[in-house]
């Protein structure tokens, strides 16, 4: 899915807009047993309870890709057969209303997940999304296809102190009752994936809040498919290969160039609006190496490494492995921090032999905001 796709699908969680019918679920404790179960229908709630509803299922569509959202391929023998996928497929050709298909689900949730010390409520739901055909210039035109799919979110609940809070009635202050509140959402999917505006039944979308930990037993349990490394992993990994492999040719020049590069180009990817994630090859960083001036025999040690780490043939997203936002410099107590694209303004020297960060100053200067002459 792109980042465009995910927000058509986005806006489409309205209450005006949505066709869920019943809201489905669970309360686990830490001991993995069902309290209790939820089975609602979403137009009988009163408002403020259907908004926090969708609030927590809209969740499951929410951040950047390859970070907290990622992209679940299924293999062609799941799809023909496999046990996790045809469970899903039976909960969305029921929609939902199998309730034996629901509660072995719910076991396989439970089974695959660990909030830790916290109690956690598992929901889903089933909605049809009538799909707007486009016109040339944008406009919407009507509707000839329909999306069928599964909505599901995973939420830890915490506990709800006591405290005073003011009744208008009584014109007084009176303590408000405590109990277990639902936080928000920790992971969720999404089934099928919603690409090229339409259901694709080999692919779901999973979603993560903390995209360090993308609940691994989660998805094996669930999907049966292979996780992938983390956003954070993957920066790792590329930082590790880039200094084990350059050496000494890993100077600060080859990271700003590097960083300077990639950040303008992620940039002008992002202004141009292009669906599709900015990625590149190992041999197409390489080039990027090449460029900075760093020796063919580094290079191809770089490339060789990144397809022994990442995989042959896997492509690397910009986004995953430097901050778009800014480059810093570190040394010792001292922080810099410039745009990628500024980051050439940043210069090494050395001065009586003593090695020196510079930077460049305009007419002028502020220290804790305020103005001062140099």
């Amino acid at each position: 899915m792109t980042q465009k796709e995910i927000g058509e699908l986005r806006r489409h969680f309205r209450p005006d807009r949505l066709a869920i019918g019943r809201i489905y679920g669970c309360y686990v404790n830490t001991r993995k047993e069902i309290i209790s179960y939820i089975d609602e229908p979403l137009s009988l709630m009163p408002q403020s309870e259907q908004e926090k509803y969708i609030a927590l299922l809209k969740k499951s569509i929410s951040g950047g890709i390859d970070k907290n959202l990622i992209d679940i391929v299924f293999s062609t023998e799941q799809v023909r057969g496999g046990d996790e996928h045809a469970l899903l497929m039976a909960m969305r050709q029921s929609k939902l209303q199998d309730k034996d298909a629901r509660e072995e689900f719910f076991r396989r949730v439970i089974d695959s997940t660990d909030m830790g010390d916290s109690n956690y409520v598992i929901l889903i739901a089933h909605d049809t999304y009538d799909v707007p055909k486009k016109a040339k210039d944008g406009e919407e035109i009507g509707s000839d296809s329909v999306y069928s799919y599964l909505v599901c979110a995973v939420c830890p609940t915490k506990e709800l102190k006591a405290e005073l809070q003011f009744f208008p009635g009584d014109n007084e202050f009176h303590t408000t009752a405590s109990g277990q509140i639902i936080a928000p959402t920790e992971l969720g999917f999404i089934f099928p994936a919603f690409d090229r505006r339409a259901a694709n039944i080999y692919n779901a979308l999973f979603f993560t809040r903390r995209s360090n930990d993308i609940h691994p037993d989660f998805i094996q349990g669930i999907f049966n498919t292979e996780v992938l490394p983390s956003a954070q992993e993957q920066r790792e990994s590329f930082e590790r290969v880039l200094t084990e492999t350059l050496e000494d040719e890993c100077d600060f020049s080859v990271v700003q160039t590097v960083n300077g590069r990639l950040g303008t180009e992620l940039a002008a990817h992002k202004e141009a609006k292009i669906p599709e994630p900015l990625s590149y090859t190992a041999d197409e960083l390489g080039d990027i190496l090449l460029d900075s001036g760093v020796s063919e025999e580094r290079v191809e040690r770089f490339t060789a490494a990144c397809r022994e780490v990442l995989g042959e043939g896997a492509s690397i997203k910009p986004e995953n492995v430097i901050d778009g936002k800014k480059f810093t410099v570190k040394s010792g107590d001292l922080t810099v921090s410039v745009t990628p694209t500024e980051s050439f303004l940043l210069e090494t020297r050395e001065v009586d032999g003593r090695k020196y960060l510079l930077i460049p100053v305009g007419s002028t200067v502020e220290v804790n905001g305020m103005e001062i002459k140099i």
